[in-house]
């Protein structure tokens, strides 16, 4: 490594640690502009460009935002910094689909669970209502949006915050993975009806407030996507 690399390191390392230290102690708060980059420049022993890269890259992780003539902002979209996260993952080779679909097995059953205590019952009524919209189309990728909608509303009826956004971030993730293995799973008469069947108990287990059979009807749900990942897998 040379040494204008490591400077630069350095100097990156000053300013996160920085803004780290002000948000821990309070001094910086979600909404609240740092100051300008000058001062921090100065402030920190760095040059400008170095600062300036560092808040690039934060914003591209989404702790802040940046408006031009404004300022820089923190934000900390969790969304974001997941999502991109996952992304990178994905492209690194370091997990798969079928391991994001266990984990979304898993935090969705305890979303299901969640749900089954708190749901209204206008959320019932659309998650049956999305049901049966998913039986009636006949293309995979309307009836795929329906689905995605279906499981928003899952997490919103959870009414955790983060629950919510983890599962927002896993979507803007794999969105386009999940239409095109609902396409897939389309063609398979006996893996579609599967999937309807359990997402129809699942309706019915959160408008009868049944926490047992909601998280029955889930795992049923993604034993369904798992068995068609892993045949795409041994192709």
């Amino acid at each position: 490594m040379s040494e204008k690399t490591e400077k630069s390191e350095r100097a990156y390392e000053k300013v996160v640690q920085y803004i780290k230290d002000e948000v821990w102690c309070g001094s910086l708060k979600r909404g609240e502009r740092l100051p300008p980059e000058r001062e921090l420049a100065e402030s920190l022993g760095v040059s400008r460009n170095s600062v300036r890269e560092t808040i690039r890259t934060l914003s591209m992780l989404g702790f802040i935002s940046s408006t031009q003539g404004a300022g820089n902002f923190v934000t900390c979209d969790f969304e974001k910094n997941v999502g991109e996260s996952l992304r990178m993952m994905l492209a690194l080779g370091e997990t798969n689909y079928l391991q994001i679909s266990q984990m979304r097995c898993a935090l969705e059953c305890e979303t299901a669970w969640l749900a089954a205590e708190r749901i209204l019952p206008k959320q019932t009524a659309r998650l049956q209502e999305l049901v049966e919209l998913m039986r009636q189309k006949p293309d995979a990728e309307k009836a795929s949006r329906y689905d995605l909608e279906f499981h928003r509303l899952l997490c919103e009826a959870s009414g955790n915050r983060l629950i919510k956004a983890l599962f927002s971030a896993m979507m803007a993730t794999v969105e386009d993975f999940i239409s095109t293995m609902y396409r897939r799973i389309s063609q398979n008469e006996e893996q579609m009806e599967k999937l309807h069947a359990a997402h129809g108990q699942l309706a019915q287990a959160l408008a009868a407030h049944d926490h047992s059979a909601a998280a029955h009807a889930l795992m049923a749900h993604f034993e369904t996507v798992d068995a068609s990942i892993k045949e795409e897998m041994l192709r």
